[in-house]
């Protein structure tokens, strides 16, 4: 099970450039192979991050096997109007893990 975390600030005046930062806490497994029985252990890590404010996607990334233990990913956004974000994190396995923060534009 991940658990993420996000910060947002809960307000931002219109057409302020914001910092997001978000952090992941995903225990990632490096394909390898079971060390009694020697049968592969396919790899888990996450592999897609996405961001959207308001249901529009702003932001997206795809990570591959050099991707960190608890991934941390932050980048900026411009915001015009109140809102929510919503961030998406997807592993191999296809869980997907997700997180919201809401945001006042005065």
């Amino acid at each position: 099970m991940a658990k993420a975390r996000v910060k947002v600030p809960k307000k931002a005046k219109k057409g302020e450039v914001i910092t997001i930062k978000t952090l992941i806490k995903h225990k990632m497994q490096r394909a390898t192979k079971d060390k009694k029985t020697g049968e592969p252990i396919p790899r888990n890590i996450i592999h897609t991050f996405e961001a959207t404010f308001n249901g529009k996607t702003f932001f997206s990334s795809k990570w591959d096997t050099g991707v960190s233990a608890n991934p941390y990913c932050a980048f900026t956004h411009k915001v015009q109007e109140s809102g929510e974000y919503e961030f998406k994190w997807v592993d191999d396995k296809n869980e997907t893990y997700t997180a919201k923060a809401k945001i006042e534009v005065a």
